[in-house]
């Protein structure tokens, strides 16, 4: 999961970034789904989710040349250094990495 935050001037175009490049993301090898979120009371916040077979998918996925498009044009419009956290999920889904 990760939580962005931009200015006022720059929430909309990383909505319709995010839009744009959500179903590429979502077709990536080993990537089990990817949203993105409103956060309840911060109308310059979204959080993105993305659930991923492996650690490897995932990276992958970062050392991609869709992930070299995607990211310096999302990090173009932070008003805030993004904050990032991993997840491995646990019970009868084995070896899924949730990245929140």
């Amino acid at each position: 999961m990760v939580r962005l935050t931009f200015s006022p001037e720059t929430v909309d175009a990383f909505d319709e970034l995010y839009t744009l490049f959500e179903q590429h993301i979502q077709a990536r090898p080993g990537c089990r789904m990817v949203r993105a979120m409103k956060v309840p009371g911060h109308s310059c916040q979204r959080a993105t989710l993305s659930f991923w077979e492996t650690q490897e998918d995932l990276d992958a996925y970062r050392q991609s040349t869709l992930f070299g498009e995607v990211w310096p044009a999302t990090k173009a419009l932070f008003a805030a250094p993004p904050e990032a956290q991993s997840y491995e999920l646990t019970g009868d889904v084995s070896g899924a990495i949730f990245e929140a």
